[in-house]
C-alpha cells in the first residue's frame, strides 16, 4: 500500500477538481509502490515554475512521491476513464498505467495536472502490467522538452525515476516512472466515453468543467458549448500547423491522444522528419500511413468531428440544428489550419507581407525538396543564412530558379534584409531532436551514462539560438538500408 505523507516543504499545493466530477469518469487508485526508486533525471526549471523545491524532490521523501511510493498531502489519486478511436476503431480505454495525483496550483495561480506514468496496474490496464520501461520514458522527456523549446504547446516531463525493478517487453528492461505535467488530461476520448456510457447530465458537467478549466470567457457567449467546440478547433488548428512547420510526426493520432487544451500529448512512436516527404511514417504499427506527416491535418479534422458528435445534445435542443452548428464549426478547421500554416511558412521564408503568389512559391520549394530528397530542417536553416551551398540542393537548376523568385519576392517588401533574416532565425530552428541523436542518448542513458542526454537536452533547450554548440547536432544520420522505426512506449 502506498504511504500517505505530508511533504509540505516540497511545495505541493494540490487541488483535486477532477475527483469531484461524476464517478463514471475515474476510479480512485493509488500508485503501486516500487522496490528501489532513484531519480534518473529531474527538470529543475520546471520544478521551480511549479513552486516545488528541487532540493526536497531529490531527497528520499521527494523521490518516493515521484515514484508513487508516497502520496503528498492533499492528493486524491485516481485513474481516468476515457474511450477512443484507435486507428479508426472505437474502443473503451482509460489510464492503464497512469495515476493522476491532482492539480498543482503554481505560484502564478496556474493549475496543472501532475500524473505518474508507469505507476502500476489500474482497472483500465486491460491485461497490461501498468509499468513502463526506462527508455521510452526518457524518450518522452527528451521530445516533450524539445517541443517546449520549439514553442509548440506540449505536456512536459518533471522527472523520470528508475524503480529498481525490471519490465518484460520484447526483452527485460529497467522499469521507470515518469512524472508528466499537463494543462489537463481532458481528451476527445474523455467526451467519447461519457457520450457512450454516461448520462446527459454527466456530459454537461464534463463540458462545464472543461470550459472552467481552459476557456473561462465562455460565460460571455450565447452558446457556451458551441464556443467550447470552436475553441478546441482553433487550438488544434494552431497546434497541428506548428507540427507541420517543424516536421514533427506524432505517430498515433488516436482520439484519446488529442488533448482539448491544445497541447501535444503522448510521445509514443513520434519522431521528426529528416528528408522531406509528406508520406513519412515512423511508427511500426502504422502499416498503412494513416498518421503520416501529410495526413496529420486531415486526421485532426476527423478527430474533431468525433468530438463535435459528442456535443450534439448540448449544442441545440433540435437535433438537425445541432448537427448544422457542429458541421459549420468543423468546416472552419481547414481554413484556420491553412491560415496558421501559411503564416508560419511565410515567416520561415522571411516574408512579412502577403501576396497571392506566396502559396505557389512555398509549394514550389516543398516540391523541389521532395523530388530531390532534401532535408526539411536544414534546407530552411540554409535559407536563413543564405548558404544554399550547405545543402544537397546546391547547384540544382530548379532550386536556383526558385531561389531567384524568392529573392525577388523578398525585394518587394518594405522590411530590410536584416529584418527578414531575424524573422527566419526565430522561425527556423537550428536543430531538432534528430532520431539518431535521440537513440544515441537513450542507449547510453539506459546503460547509466547520462552525459550524452544532458548535452542533447542543453542544445535543444533553445533551438533558435543558432549557436556554435548546435552545429554538430544539425548533421544528418549515416545512410542506412533500414528505415528508421519507432514503437509505442510500453
Amino acid at each position: 500500500m502506498t504511504e500517505r505523507k505530508t511533504v509540505e516543504e516540497t511545495g505541493w499545493n494540490l487541488d483535486n477538481s477532477y475527483a469531484r466530477l461524476p464517478k463514471i469518469l475515474f476510479t480512485s487508485q493509488s500508485p503501486t509502490p516500487v522496490r528501489s526508486p532513484k531519480i534518473s533525471i529531474l527538470n529543475y526549471p520546471l520544478a521551480a515554475s511549479l513552486g516545488l523545491s528541487v532540493q526536497v524532490l531529490q531527497n528520499s521523501d521527494g523521490t518516493a512521491v515521484l515514484a508513487g511510493n508516497q502520496i503528498p498531502e492533499g492528493s486524491s489519486p485516481l485513474a481516468q476513464a476515457y474511450a477512443g478511436h484507435q486507428f479508426g476503431h472505437f474502443t473503451m480505454l482509460g489510464d492503464g498505467r497512469a495515476v493522476l495525483l491532482g492539480e498543482q496550483i503554481t505560484p502564478g495561480g496556474e493549475k496543472v495536472d501532475i500524473q505518474l506514468k508507469g505507476s502500476g496496474r489500474t482497472p483500465y490496464s486491460r491485461g497490461g502490467d501498468g509499468r513502463a520501461a526506462l527508455g521510452p520514458m526518457l524518450r518522452e522527456y527528451i521530445i516533450s522538452e524539445a517541443m517546449y523549446g520549439l514553442g509548440i504547446p506540449t505536456t512536459r516531463s518533471l522527472a523520470v525515476v528508475t524503480t529498481g525493478e525490471s519490465v518484460i517487453r520484447e526483452t527485460k528492461q529497467p522499469g521507470a516512472v515518469l512524472t508528466r505535467v499537463a494543462a489537463s488530461h481532458l481528451r476527445v476520448g474523455t467526451f467519447q466515453y461519457v457520450s457512450k456510457w454516461g448520462t446527459s447530465e454527466d456530459l454537461r458537467t464534463l463540458a462545464d468543467y472543461t470550459l472552467q478549466r481552459h476557456f473561462t470567457t465562455a460565460h460571455t457567449e450565447e452558446n457556451s458549448y458551441l464556443f467550447l467546440l470552436k475553441e478546441v478547433i482553433k487550438h488544434q488548428a494552431e497546434l497541428i500547423a506548428k507540427w507541420q512547420l517543424t516536421g514533427f510526426i506524432h505517430g498515433v493520432m488516436n482520439t484519446d491522444n488529442m488533448a482539448l487544451s491544445g497541447e501535444t500529448i503522448d510521445y509514443g512512436p513520434c519522431a521528426f522528419m529528416d528528408t522531406y516527404d509528406p508520406k513519412t511514417v515512423f511508427s511500426s504499427i502504422d502499416a498503412h500511413g494513416r498518421y503520416a506527416y501529410g495526413n496529420q491535418p486531415n486526421i485532426a479534422a476527423w478527430n474533431l468531428a468525433r468530438f463535435a458528435e459528442t456535443l450534439l445534445p448540448l449544442l441545440h435542443d433540435d437535433e438537425k440544428q445541432a448537427v448544422k452548428l457542429a458541421q459549420d464549426a468543423i468546416a472552419g478547421f481547414a481554413e484556420l489550419y491553412h491560415g496558421n500554416w501559411l503564416s508560419g511558412m511565410r515567416a520561415k521564408l522571411g516574408l512579412f507581407n502577403e501576396e497571392p503568389q506566396d502559396e505557389s512559391l512555398i509549394e514550389g520549394l516543398l516540391s523541389i525538396m521532395q523530388k530531390y530528397r532534401a532535408d526539411y530542417t536544414n534546407t530552411f536553416r540554409a535559407l536563413t543564412f543564405d548558404k544554399p551551398e550547405d545543402i544537397s540542393l546546391s547547384g540544382n537548376t530548379e532550386f536556383a530558379e526558385w531561389h531567384n523568385h524568392w529573392q525577388k519576392r523578398l525585394g518587394r517588401q518594405h522590411e530590410t534584409k536584416d529584418a527578414s533574416h531575424q524573422l527566419m532565425r526565430s522561425s527556423n530552428p537550428a536543430i531538432i531532436p534528430r532520431n539518431h541523436r535521440v537513440e544515441e542518448a537513450l542507449e547510453a542513458a539506459v546503460k547509466g551514462d547520462y552525459t550524452i542526454m544532458d548535452r542533447l537536452l542543453n542544445v535543444l533547450s533553445n533551438p533558435y539560438a543558432h549557436s556554435s554548440e548546435q552545429e554538430e547536432y544539425a548533421g544528418l544520420p549515416a545512410q542506412s538500408a533500414c528505415p528508421y522505426r519507432t514503437y509505442c512506449g510500453t
